[in-house]
């Protein structure tokens, strides 16, 4: 594991383990991976049998051939990856979204096509990313007024930017 130097501290980064199913339609692809050493996602692959065409306007569900044990008190977030939304215009349409930790089905990826041209999803294609998030549940507690702050009830827009 590397650590990292940060303003007269070492900082460890936390890991954990995720454990990964490879499914049939996933035979012969990589596994996820983290291509650089701070990179926080892992790429998801398509693992389409044949190409796959997304018109523009229109969406796809596309498989990765994984099923993911992800443990109690932690989600997997699937997230776009900047490269195909800027070349491309493809994004994640419900983005992020979320693999629950008891979750034990095939994780596939809602690709939407934002741009103006068919875009072709290939067997093997880095189509979007995988990252481990810490999750905290919260106890919901009805109260009469809550608390006053400088923002108050200032809604979209109301900073005027």
């Amino acid at each position: 594991m590397t650590s990292t130097y940060i303003v007269g501290l070492y900082f460890m980064p936390h890991r954990l383990s995720i454990k990964i199913k490879r499914l049939d339609n996933a035979a012969g692809l990589p596994l996820p991976e983290y291509h650089t050493e701070h990179a926080s996602g892992m790429d998801l692959l398509a693992a389409v049998a044949s190409d796959t065409v997304i018109e523009p306007g229109k969406w796809a569900l596309v498989p990765t051939g994984l099923a993911v044990a992800v443990p109690p008190g932690y989600e997997a977030q699937v997230r776009p990856r900047s490269g195909l939304a800027l070349k491309h215009g493809i994004g994640v349409l419900n983005s992020p979204g979320t693999v629950d930790a008891d979750y034990r089905g095939e994780v596939s990826v809602i690709l939407f096509n934002f741009g103006a041209e068919p875009f072709v999803v290939k067997r093997g294609e880095r189509i979007a990313q995988m990252v481990i998030a810490k999750v905290y549940r919260a106890d919901v507690e009805v109260m009469d007024e809550l608390p006053d702050t400088a923002r108050g009830e200032g809604g979209f827009g109301h900073t005027g930017r």
